[in-house]
């Protein structure tokens, strides 16, 4: 027969074993809690910071735009660009003028393709294909007011003027730059005016 204390010891040492391996899963599970926490938190800024560079990088393009516009040469008519390229090297002067520093990514998508809004030929703003949901519904600039409670980031368009989409020209929508508000019906527009209004 084991003497009492012995099997006590044995006893106690084993149960204490049991709390602290116990012990050990709690904590391996918050630590796990905590890390996915902080993961999310980190991929929550980060949204956050690409819709910020969304905005930036949009208004870039659509200043561009306006300034190739306006920068027609004395005695031409002003005409929206023909393409991104225009905008980097603006051919219409002996020395080529420079209305974009360089072709920006989607930060959205992180890819060089963009979603075009054209005027006939001509290229008239540009809006990211991405079909996520912004985090961003509310408090925008004046000029983008019209981004407030958008459900898809392709829904930011940053265009100078009306235009139609490139994407689904069978059932696009002309887009005042103004209210940014798709109309009930598609309508024919010519070049903006200066407020970016349609005629």
């Amino acid at each position: 027969m084991r003497p009492l204390h012995k099997f006590s010891v044995s006893r106690l040492r084993k149960v204490g074993n049991g709390f602290m391996l116990l012990g050990l899963l709690i904590v391996l599970a918050l630590g796990g809690l905590s890390l996915m926490a902080a993961v999310d938190v980190w991929t929550l800024q980060k949204q956050r910071e690409r819709e910020e560079q969304l905005l930036f990088v949009g208004n870039e393009y659509q200043q561009a735009i306006r300034r190739y516009y306006f920068a027609a040469p004395t005695g031409t008519a002003r005409v929206l660009p023909p393409g991104f390229e225009a905008l980097l090297e603006d051919d219409r002067y002996p020395i080529p003028v420079r209305h974009l520093r360089r072709l920006y990514p989607d930060p959205i998508t992180g890819r060089t393709e963009w979603g075009e809004v054209r005027v006939g030929e001509r290229l008239s703003g540009v809006y990211s294909l991405s079909e996520s949901q912004p985090i961003k519904q509310a408090g925008f600039p004046a000029a983008h007011e019209n981004f407030k409670d958008r459900s898809k980031y392709r829904d930011w368009v940053f265009a100078f003027g009306g235009a139609q989409r490139l994407d689904n020209p069978a059932n696009s929508t002309a887009t005042s730059s103004l209210t940014g508000k798709p109309s009930d019906e598609l309508v024919t527009f010519s070049v903006p005016t200066p407020l970016g209004k349609i005629k």
